[in-house]
């Protein structure tokens, strides 16, 4: 009875079907070094038509922040934080192609080493 039990927690826990979306790629125009200029950025994500999203679908990306705790046994903690949002141009059954839609640049936002999005970054179904 017991290992029926632990069978089916494992079968039935979600953690272990949980699935990481992210930036798994970027294409950019070429800089051209005018005044003025906009560089489009195309963000490419692990999420697409068979998860839920389609095209004007607007994503959360999160970044994980970590950082080691020199007084609590070199502990490492993590931070998930919202950094901003896509939009998406294009979708297929497993993946999609997203723009920009908004950058988090408030004061109150922590300070990254990278101020756009990177691939691994995480990513959402904005649920606003």
């Amino acid at each position: 009875m017991k290992v029926l039990t632990l069978l089916s927690l494992l079968i039935f826990s979600q953690n272990i079907w949980a699935k990481t979306y992210m930036i798994f790629s970027l294409a950019q125009d070429l800089p051209m070094g005018h005044e003025g200029e906009v560089v489009r950025k195309n963000y490419y994500i692990n999420m697409g038509s068979g998860q839920g999203v389609k095209k004007d679908s607007v994503l959360d990306v999160f970044r994980v922040i970590s950082v080691q705790n020199p007084y609590d046994n070199k502990k490492r903690v993590n931070y998930k934080v919202k950094i901003g949002e896509l939009k998406v141009i294009n979708s297929s059954d497993e993946a999609s192609i997203a723009m920009v839609n908004l950058y988090e640049k408030e004061e109150n936002t922590p300070i990254f080493e990278l101020p756009q999005f990177m691939i691994g970054d995480h990513v959402s179904i904005n649920v606003d």
